[in-house]
């Protein structure tokens, strides 16, 4: 029964990886082709059309993509402001692509951060977010409240000289939980988020009040709780005036009492993952 389980336990990791995977191929891929002159609108619709023609049917949202300062999430105030615009693509100009793409029922959210040229500043800020990574799984092995870490997070990001720009997502969340959705063959969406995984959001939400924990990983009293297991997408995101950079990948939390069980990345072959080993190799 015991190995029963613990096969089960494995698929399930299985199809949340190769979605993550996937979403994240359709991110190098579109982030290849990007060129002076593309716009966020376009770029948007690259994400579509690379994922769709890969099965994709579904989404947790649709896909994001922010050029220039607004990758600093510059003077939103609004939710209507993180959708795609027509502000162009230039050279030494940062980017996001941001996707959350449901496949064979299995969801992933992940985000990217590049730039088209060289940006020294862009790279040290995308060297800085490791210690993030590193902090996270750390402090959630040791079950401190998603409260307490989202304020450590903040920390370091100050420590570092940056601002924390996840405060500008709506409650100001780090990470949320993603589950399984029911599989169709096509979902509406509304305000750019399937109806389907909002439900479970919305199911989460309702379970965990009762239950005194969130499927929301925010700042606020909600929040002040050990981490539940699941799985989180987990968005840190640095901002330094009008330059911004993430990354966006899912953490894995068990009720396991072994602390590398307990909580671990669902992937470390990414693309800023490799990028810091690269780097360190380099060095």
């Amino acid at each position: 029964m015991v190995s029963a389980v613990q096969d089960e336990i494995a698929a399930e990791l299985r199809g949340f990886r190769e979605v993550q995977r996937l979403a994240y191929a359709c991110a190098e891929a579109v982030a290849g082709q990007l060129r002076s002159g593309v716009t966020e609108r376009e770029a948007a619709r690259m994400q579509r059309v690379w994922l769709r023609e890969r099965g994709v049917r579904d989404w947790f949202h649709l896909p994001f993509a922010w050029f220039g300062d607004r990758t600093a999430f510059a003077g939103f105030k609004v939710p209507l402001q993180f959708f795609p615009t027509d502000r162009k693509l230039e050279p030494g100009m940062p980017f996001i692509l941001d996707m959350a793409p449901v496949y064979k029922g299995y969801t992933a959210d992940i985000g990217y951060s590049g730039c088209l040229g060289l940006n020294p500043l862009h790279d040290r800020l995308l060297a800085d977010l490791e210690a993030h990574r590193e902090l996270i799984l750390r402090e959630v092995r040791e079950r401190r409240s998603l409260r307490e870490i989202y304020e450590d997070v903040e920390r370091l990001m100050t420590a570092q000289g940056y601002a924390n720009r996840h405060r500008a997502y709506p409650f100001g969340v780090i990470a949320h939980k993603v589950d399984r959705v029911a599989e169709r063959r096509w979902s509406p969406h509304v305000f750019g988020f399937g109806t389907q995984s909002l439900k479970g959001l919305l199911s989460d939400a309702v379970h965990g009040h009762r239950d005194g924990w969130s499927p929301l990983w925010s700042p606020y009293r909600f929040s002040d709780h050990p981490p539940q297991p699941g799985l989180w997408a987990v968005e840190p995101h640095l901002g330094f005036r009008g330059t911004g950079a993430k990354f966006e990948e899912i953490l894995v939390v068990t009720d396991s009492k072994d602390p590398e069980q307990s909580a671990f990345w669902l992937d470390d072959d990414l693309p800023h993952v490799r990028r810091w080993a690269e780097e360190k190799v380099a060095a």
